[in-house]
């Protein structure tokens, strides 16, 4: 087995019943910092072994970059939970383990027998965590307490597809937040109690919704809609209460502009010569030029499509709050995303050439992260994980 002696959650055991995005991520967080996370699957494994994509070479599909980019540092073992002799098992495991983590739907664990309550009476300091669309009835019963969520309809029913988009409508956004976020709150929810149940002595339960989570993204539209009840709306572009603060067009993509400050702004104008800007009184205050900023947004678009990004970032880099919107192919290059280790290379059994997954982006300066290890195939680690908890293979 691995060795997990590194990073600020050493000595944290962590049993990861989760599958596809949001759990695992979770999960993967505690295990970059050092936390022992046993994923226990089914004999047919995390449904998302089986999405690519694949390399050529790895016929037998075993190294998905799905399944690689959220699995790494995590032991498998196979337990088949409709057994009962491996129900006893995990029952042996959570009671000497520190957390337990699963993303079913609500009632499926009690079902089983497993359920907070039967685990809490085996370990009173236990943490347990579920991830779920609309969270569980425990902490706050839902109407929707029961429905399937994926990632499109959190970003749906959470407000932030209303104010993403253009007039045309509303747009998904690309990565799959409806799950990252929930797994961030539930890592952030697992520290939090861990940490409570050191100096209590008790456990308790976390509660993760992905609808309440991405709502709690989209706070703006809540005090919004309170403060002057207006419906906020799909922004397209460009910020509502702030301009320039947006993204602009150039000869060979697009940038980001975000100047909100008056010295910001007046830094803008004299950058690209431009003192009637600074002159016009529409613009001499963010509260006007957010007023008017259909007016300067067009006036700084029909400047800014002159100039490639190259050259924006020559001009704007360091000196105003500006970023070229960068495709995976410029990231691989940059030099930031090298320097700071996001660009990991993972080497893979039976593959010739290395594989890049993204890195670890908490950076702590006495107990670092790291990636120890590719993601564990599937029941690699049965054997050496029933012996540590004293269980027969």
């Amino acid at each position: 087995m691995m060795n997990s002696n590194f990073g600020a959650l050493e000595g944290l055991v962590v049993l990861d019943l989760t599958q596809m995005l949001a759990g695992p991520f979770c999960t993967q967080l505690l295990a970059d910092h050092g936390a022992e996370v046993i994923k226990i699957e089914p004999p047919t494994g995390d449904v998302a072994r089986t999405f690519g994509p694949f390399l050529p070479e790895d016929e037998e599909e075993q190294f998905g970059g799905y399944f690689q980019s959220i699995n790494r540092n995590k032991y498998s073992i196979v337990l088949d939970l409709k057994k009962k002799e491996d129900i006893n098992y995990f029952k042996k495991m959570a009671a000497k383990a520190d957390v337990v983590v699963e993303n079913f739907r609500e009632g499926v664990m009690e079902r089983l027998g497993v359920g907070f309550t039967t685990l809490s009476e085996l370990n009173p300091k236990l943490v347990y965590a579920s991830i779920r669309g609309f969270g569980d009835s425990k902490l706050g019963p839902s109407p929707y307490q029961n429905w399937p969520a994926y990632d499109v309809v959190a970003q749906a029913m959470s407000g932030l597809m209303g104010i993403t988009g253009t007039e045309n409508g509303p747009i998904k956004i690309g990565p799959g937040i409806g799950d990252i976020v929930p797994g961030m709150m539930a890592a952030f929810g697992i520290v939090s109690a861990v940490l409570n149940a050191k100096n209590s002595g008790k456990g308790q339960y976390v509660d993760i919704s992905m609808s309440d989570t991405l709502l709690a993204l989209c706070e703006r539209i809540i005090y919004q809609y309170s403060y002057s009840g207006e419906i906020p709306s799909p922004e397209g572009r460009h910020h509502p209460n702030f301009a320039p603060f947006g993204i602009f067009p150039t000869k060979d993509g697009f940038v980001t502009i975000a100047c909100p400050s008056d010295k910001f702004w007046a830094t803008l104008c004299h950058k690209l010569n431009k003192p009637e800007w600074i002159a016009d009184i529409r613009f001499s205050s963010n509260t006007l030029r957010a007023k008017n900023r259909d007016a300067l947004n067009n006036n700084l678009e029909t400047v800014t499509q002159n100039y490639t990004k190259e050259e924006l970032l020559s001009l704007f880099g360091g000196v105003i709050p500006f970023g070229p919107i960068l495709d995976a192919k410029e990231i691989f290059a940059d030099e930031h995303f090298n320097a700071r280790g996001m660009l990991h290379k993972l080497t893979l059994e039976t593959i010739e050439r290395p594989v890049t997954i993204a890195g670890i982006p908490m950076k702590l300066s006495r107990t670092p992260g790291k990636i120890r290890a590719r993601a564990p195939m599937l029941g690699e680690h049965t054997s050496g994980v029933l012996k540590k908890f004293n269980l027969s293979e």
